[in-house]
């Protein structure tokens, strides 16, 4: 790595113990808390500047006050997604407010599990088109339903949207899904809408081989031929995906292995979420 490449983790998530304060909603695999000081510390040690911070929805649904709370104990090291759920009451007021949240840069949309998602439903305008207003990026988890990104994205050209996680199904515990690039083609189709990109994030969870994961390499081609390396972002998806790679190993395999000229690497490592998301002020 460069002295002057920034490295900016395109998905992180942040959560203390399950406690009657804050309970959880759900589960999420990993440690039973990872801390604001914790995560900021396993930056540092693997190299890692700055992260998108996502809420995780699975804990804490649309509860992003320990997110916010982390931001502001860590000033500049984060920029805040917030998932929202559009058939909540006042969804839209909602994110018109995340819009003035200090540190808030996004929004997420659980389309893949949040019941009787529509893209063309009113209420699933009205949280897109509070987005739009306040420059926020709409991501999406959409995977096994790829059709919802791509109603997305033609029904809302004016949105920038971002496909989380490549759109493939990632597991959540070893082993790695037999084929899983099988639905990629459906990926690249969605190419042809300018206002895409994607998230490479938890990938090495895919892989077959072992450190440096070098059998995601060709379809990682295909991606980066289909959207451009300009409409791709890296990350680790940290700590979801600590039950099958290490989070060392899951930024040097992209950072030091994956065979890049060093422009696109500064692009694909930080530069598309910087230039897409923008990043908090005084960060």
């Amino acid at each position: 790595m460069t002295d002057r490449m920034l490295v900016i983790d395109a998905q992180v998530h942040a959560y203390e113990r399950d406690t009657p304060q804050r309970p959880w909603t759900g589960s999420l695999p990993g440690p039973a808390a990872v801390t604001g000081e914790e995560l900021v510390a396993a930056m540092a040690r693997v190299g890692v500047d700055r992260a998108l911070l996502v809420s995780p929805w699975s804990l804490y649904r649309s509860d992003t006050s320990y997110a916010v709370e982390v931001c502001n104990a860590h000033p500049g090291r984060f920029g805040l997604v917030a998932p929202i759920d559009p058939h909540e009451i006042d969804a839209a007021d909602t994110v018109t407010a995340w819009g003035s949240t200090p540190g808030g840069v996004g929004i997420r949309l659980m389309a893949g599990v949040t019941g009787a998602f529509r893209p063309d439903d009113h209420q699933v305008r009205g949280v897109i088109g509070a987005a739009v207003a306040n420059d926020l990026p709409v991501c999406v988890l959409c995977w096994q339903q790829l059709s919802i990104m791509e109603q997305l994205a033609r029904l809302y050209p004016d949105a920038q949207f971002v496909l989380d996680h490549l759109g493939l199904t990632q597991p959540l515990r070893p082993p790695p899904p037999q084929d899983p690039f099988a639905d990629l083609d459906r990926v690249l189709s969605l190419a042809q809408y300018p206002n895409v990109v994607v998230k490479i994030t938890g990938l090495c969870t895919l892989s077959h081989r072992p450190f440096p994961f070098d059998d995601l390499w060709v379809p990682l081609d295909r991606v980066f031929a289909s959207f451009g390396i300009d409409r791709c972002m890296w990350g680790t998806d940290w700590t979801r995906a600590v039950e099958l790679v290490d989070y060392a190993d899951s930024v040097a395999a992209f950072r030091d292995h994956l065979p890049l000229a060093a422009s696109d690497r500064d692009a694909l490592m930080g530069g598309t979420v910087n230039r897409i998301f923008g990043w908090p002020a005084g960060g």
